[in-house]
């Protein structure tokens, strides 16, 4: 007659052979974990511009967009600040400070509203009232001409970082506020200056020093 386990054998064994199997099945829910590969990050969507004809600002053919997330409005008004560029000087890096600077203060808007620092800022540069009449502070061209009549009024302008040189103009609070928008800013002008060559200027290279803000 065979000898039966006794029950506490049984149990003793159960247990024994259970637990190097549940042993196992952690390390194993755990490297699942670990390993799983992670979804794929979506990459950024552009904005999506409406399909309108090129508009021609000055000699810049300014397209449909995006460029570097723009469409064609805001475009419009980049061009009009190269425009006014064009009228002092033919850096680059001036035209793309301009562009940032609009971008920081307006996303290339003309805003008819200012904030609790400045209530009476309007326009792409949220310029002040000491800039002029509202009428040229709300105009893309005539408010990037002022901009660009103080601006090139700073003595070694072109040693200084762009966000230097929007900050002394600007006199806002934060000297490094402007720093993220430079590079979309020279994105822009190279996008819409294309091989154009600059019209010769014709205002003085030499203006005057830049008014001081309130």
């Amino acid at each position: 007659m065979a000898r039966r386990t006794p029950p506490r054998q049984r149990t003793r064994f159960i247990v024994q052979l259970a637990l190097p199997i549940a042993l196992l099945a952690v390390v194993g829910l755990v490297a699942f974990i670990v390993l799983k590969p992670s979804p794929p990050v979506a990459a950024p969507t552009t904005p999506a511009c409406p399909q309108v004809p090129d508009v021609v600002v000055g000699e810049i053919s300014v397209p449909a967009g995006p460029i570097a997330g723009y469409c064609q409005p805001e475009l419009i008004n980049a061009a009009q600040i190269i425009r006014a560029a064009d009228r002092w000087t033919t850096s680059d890096k001036a035209k793309a400070i301009g562009v940032m600077t609009a971008i920081g203060e307006s996303r290339l808007r003309i805003l008819n509203y200012g904030d609790t620092a400045g209530p009476d800022s309007r326009g792409l540069f949220q310029q002040r009232s000491n800039y002029g009449p509202l009428s040229r502070r709300m105009n893309a061209y005539s408010s990037a001409y002022d901009f660009y009549q103080r601006m090139l009024g700073i003595v070694g302008w072109e040693k200084l970082s762009p966000t230097q040189v929007a900050h002394r103009v600007q006199g806002n609070a934060n000297p490094d506020y402007y720093t993220p928008y430079f590079p979309t800013a020279e994105e822009i002008v190279t996008e819409l200056l294309g091989d154009r060559v600059p019209p010769p200027l014709t205002a003085s290279p030499t203006p005057p020093p830049p008014a001081l803000r309130p």
